[in-house]
């Protein structure tokens, strides 16, 4: 259940390490596994942390920038059709442009099984694994 203000990893390889959810698209109050918000990075991976200028730093989003994202695990349980039940750690997300194409290449954590049903397999198929 994510919300305004709510703080989200982001585990793909984007450059972006922590975003804010500012909007959720649509007309919902709260943001479940395989919706679209709307998210501003708060934090970058260590990119400038080794020595590099933030000329030539390899991430493709900077901190300010405001981006789409699929939120990809929730923190809230979520029940399935089947009647199981599924929580995760921390809420997560995978920053994606007004397409809906990944920004990142890769995803580096698990995501949740529901994407398939909201149409993100390509987000889904990039995963190392979905629970």
């Amino acid at each position: 259940m994510i919300q305004l203000k709510s703080m989200l990893n982001c585990i793909d390889n984007s450059g972006a390490s922590l975003v804010e959810c500012v909007m959720i698209v649509g007309r919902k109050r709260h943001a479940s596994i395989g919706d679209r918000i709307v998210a501003v990075v708060q934090k970058n991976r260590n990119s400038s942390e080794a020595g590099m200028n933030a000329s030539s730093a390899a991430g493709k989003v900077k901190r300010g920038d405001i981006r789409h994202a699929i939120v990809v695990r929730t923190k809230k349980k979520v029940q399935r059709p089947d009647g199981s039940v599924v929580r995760f750690d921390d809420n997560a997300c995978v920053l994606v442009n007004k397409a809906g194409d990944p920004v990142g290449t890769r995803v580096n954590s698990v995501v949740g099984a529901e994407l398939r049903r909201k149409k993100w397999a390509k987000i889904l198929s990039m995963a190392p694994t979905h629970a």
